[in-house]
This record gives C-alpha cells, structure tokens and sequence, in this order.
C-alpha cells in the first residue's frame, strides 16, 4: 500500500484535525506533489476522484474519500495507539455530535457572515444578525460542556476536541475576537490546552486573537456607478478574472485571508446641534463619585442632562430563558459592549445579569447621542438580541429603572442584581 496523500490547506479547521489524529497516531500521509489551488481542484483528473473538486481530500490507492468530517473518522478508525472516537457507542455519539454542532453552526456561521458582508450574496441585516446568533448559541452550549470538563468527550483528547478547537481558533481570529476571553474562558482554555500539545504546536500555529475582524457591512456610496467613467468600464473587461477567487471561494466555503477596508464615512450624530451635556464627563463623574448620594453620580447628571442631545433607553436581553450560568450571562453583556467599540464616543451603558442560575435576566440602561438608539446601537452585529424602550425621567417608575441601574440595586420580578458591566 502507498503513503496517502491528503489534499487540503492549512488554515482550514477539518485539515486541523485529521492533521492532528494522524501527527498523534503516526498514520503516515503525503502532501500533494504540485497541487495548486483553484486551478489542479479544478481540473478533470482531480475531479475524476473527487468529483465536487472539494477539498480536504484523501486518496489511498484506488479510496478517494471527500468531506472533511468523513476523512476525520476514517483516519481516527485507523489510529494504532489512540481511541479519538470514545470507549462505546454513546461516547461516538457524542463526538459526531459536537462535531456537528461546531461544523453547522460555527463554522458555517462564519463563512456566512462573510459571505453578507462581502457582497457574494445580497446583504441582509436579519441574515447578518441571525448568522451571529445562531454561532453565539452554539458557542455557548460548547462553553457549558466544558465549565466542568478538560475535554469534550471522555478523559483523553477526541477528534471533537481537535476539530472543535480548529473551529474555535478559526472564531476568535475571524468573528469573535480578544472578546472570546470573557465571553467563552473554557473554550478559550480548551483551545489554549489543545493548540499547545508539543505534537500539535506546528499544525495549530499561533492563535491570534484580532479586535479589527468583526464583520461589518457598509454599502457603497449610491452614485459610485454614476460617477465611474463610461471609458473606465471597459477597462475592467480584460481583469474579470480577479473577481473569479469570490466565487471559488464560495465552493470551498474559505473566506479570503485579507478584505481591503471600506471608505470611512462620517458619522451622521457628528452633524447634530452641539450639545450642553458632554458625556465624557459624565463617564469621569460615573467612574469617580459615589452613584447615591448628595454629591453623587446622579446629582451630577440631573443638573447637567441635555435632553434635547441625549437620550436614555432600558435595554433587556429578548433569550433569557436560554441564560443558564450567571458568570456566562455576563459574559455575555461583555462581549455585546465590546462589539459597541465604534459607537464608544455617543454611547454610556451599565447592564447587569438578575437572579441566579438557571433563573435570570439581563438589563439595563443606556444613553445616547440623539433622540433614537438605532444609529448608535446598530454596529453590534447581535444589536437585535436586545430589546429598547425609551425612558422619560420625568415619570417616576422610569427614573427608578435609570437609577437602580447605574446603581447596581436594580430588581426585576424579585430577581436581585448579581454582576453587571458598565460601557464608558
């Protein structure tokens, strides 16, 4: 039998892991001898194999195997000295699960949101918004299974734990963020505990965990086609191959490395009338005086509030019957103000998690630049998990809500404030 040759790329989470099971078990494979992305995938020798011109790929004699979650068992079934599917039946179960969960629902996710962002399909800011939501979800079921556990499945890595940590290393680089710290620490250690194994050091590579990835959508200017020079048209006839990599990174489901940045524009709150309320100080006097009190926080605020400028607004998570851990629930709140970055210069925010496990709520208040909370609030791709409703500090249950929760004492339905987080 010769030595198998296994295409794939090295960024992708599925080449990850079979990588790692056959670097772990010894399973001999080879590197494709001059493959060349995009264009040997595509040729008909390669599709006579693997007829969808997908990559990864194995191909064992005359065993062409493609899908990466089918060549991750195979290679797993034929490791000598390691059990990377579990002891029974159910434990095989549960790692197929996993890997499921991770590939539908994170991995996918991703490269969706890449592809509303970035034009290949048309942008949808319900798509966009769903996309982030449903990765979120799943991220957080896998953070619950490992709050109490090393590994995914068992007492010993798994091809769960291997994918999955490919998977979450793809996340926090991508989608997530240095937010993937406080939002998912056991999936952070978990990732960490894998991507350091001395065998594995040179397959995971360096995880980076960037703040400048979140994908954001910015529609082009409405008169850019109007202004394109007729003569400049046709120049663009010859080079339509460099659009070509959109579409054949569509069939392997791979967003580029590198997306050039949008033209900055303007922020529209920067044209409002000035105002008399500067909400940097108010983020100082916030940070600095007691909340309560005669010379507090809040006496500061009333006497300085620009109402015709600002505006203040309750916020409540919309999924509390999902919240499970309250430390998680606030974690969550954390990464939600950390996707509020850009809006840092209108926005003031303390949000806490209510009650205990299992029993909780998130809410709190915000204030902002001008009379709505769309244009402020909106940059957060998961702005649409939370409900807003206006408060009028005039009325008396209204000023209460503000004030318990900038406080720290805010109680809903007997629920008491367990943690919170301020964004300033």
């Amino acid at each position: 039998m010769s030595t198998p040759t296994f295409y794939a790329l090295d960024h992708q989470p599925f080449s990850k892991a079979i990588r790692a099971v056959c670097t772990l078990s010894g399973i001999p494979f080879k590197a494709p001898s001059g493959y060349e992305h995009f264009k040997t995938n595509k040729e008909a020798a390669f599709r006579a194999k693997f007829p969808h011109g997908k990559i990864p790929a194995w191909e064992e004699d005359d065993f062409f195997l493609s899908e990466g979650d089918s060549i991750l068992r195979y290679v797993a079934s034929k490791a000598p000295n390691g059990d990377f599917y579990g002891n029974s039946t159910k434990e095989a179960a549960l790692i197929d699960q996993f890997i499921h969960l991770a590939d539908s629902e994170v991995f996918a996710s991703s490269i969706q949101i890449y592809f509303v962002c970035y034009g290949v399909i048309p942008y949808s800011k319900p798509a966009q918004t769903l996309f982030f939501e449903r990765q979120a979800r799943a991220l957080r079921t896998l953070e619950l299974r490992l709050a109490s556990r090393t590994f995914l499945v068992g007492e010993r890595i798994t091809a769960a734990d291997l994918y999955i940590a490919a998977v979450m290393q793809h996340s926090v680089h991508n989608t997530i963020g240095k937010a993937a710290s406080s939002q998912y620490p056991s999936l952070v250690r978990h990732l960490e505990t894998i991507a350091n194994q001395p065998q594995l050091k040179d397959i995971f590579g360096v995880t980076e965990y960037t703040d400048n990835r979140l994908f954001a959508f910015v529609p082009p200017k409405k008169d850019d086609k109007k202004k394109e020079p007729k003569a400049e048209k046709k120049k663009e006839d010859k080079p339509k191959a460099a659009k070509k990599p959109k579409q054949e990174e569509e069939d392997d489901d791979e967003p580029p490395a590198d997306v050039p940045p949008e033209e900055k524009k303007r922020n529209p709150l920067d044209d409002l009338p000035k105002s008399t309320f500067n909400l940097e100080d108010w983020k100082r006097a916030y940070s600095n005086l007691d909340t309560r009190g005669a010379d507090g926080s809040l006496e500061w605020f009333y006497k300085n509030y620009d109402p015709s400028g600002f505006s203040v607004w309750r916020v409540d998570f919309k999924y509390n019957d999902e919240l499970t851990q309250t430390f998680m629930s606030s974690n969550q709140i954390g990464g939600f103000f950390n996707r509020l970055e850009a809006s840092r210069k209108y926005l003031f925010a303390s949000a806490g998690v209510l009650g205990e496990t299992n029993n909780s709520v998130i809410s709190g208040t915000i204030i902002t630049r001008g009379p709505e909370i769309e244009p402020t609030i909106s940059v957060a791709p998961d702005w649409e998990s939370y409900a807003y409703a206006k408060l009028d500090l005039s009325n008396e249950d209204d000023k209460k809500f503000f004030e318990a929760a900038l406080a720290w004492d805010l109680q809903i339905d007997g629920k008491a404030w367990a943690d919170g987080k301020n964004f300033k």
